[in-house]
């Protein structure tokens, strides 16, 4: 079984191209097995809310599940990409895939990246989509 973390997001088309992705790869279908994530900003939330009620979570299980791929759920707190990171170690996933923001490299500069973060720290490959493009 091959093991994908997707931390996914608010956003539709991110949630989607990431679902697309993990659809391309080799025997998906019969091979792959997704564990959706959302790191939340505080534990009452997390209690309340699974990663399929997020928009991004809710379209890409949708397309995952239609290509017959199983989906499993994991919610965290705290920091996005220690998170990730801590999930990808505690499944041990074989590959992360992100659904990065487009931000100028003065806006990355400034706000930090989660998926700059990730890439940098994981110890397994990280594939980082964008938006479905129309």
């Amino acid at each position: 079984m091959y093991r994908v973390l997707m931390p996914i997001d608010g956003s539709e088309s991110r949630g989607e191209a990431q679902a697309e992705a993990v659809i391309a790869l080799p025997d998906a279908a019969e091979s792959v097995r997704v564990t959706l994530l959302y790191v939340f900003d505080d534990q009452d939330e997390k209690e309340t809310t699974v990663p399929e009620e997020i928009d991004g979570g809710r379209v890409a299980a949708t397309r995952l599940r239609d290509a017959g791929i199983a989906v499993e759920q994991a919610a965290r707190v705290g920091d996005p990409a220690i998170e990730i990171l801590a999930a990808a170690d505690e499944i041990d996933a074989d590959q992360i895939v992100l659904g990065g923001r487009k931000r100028s490299p003065v806006g990355a500069i400034l706000f930090g990246s989660v998926s700059q973060s990730v890439i940098t720290d994981a110890d397994r490959p990280v594939t980082v989509t964008g938006d479905v493009t129309r």
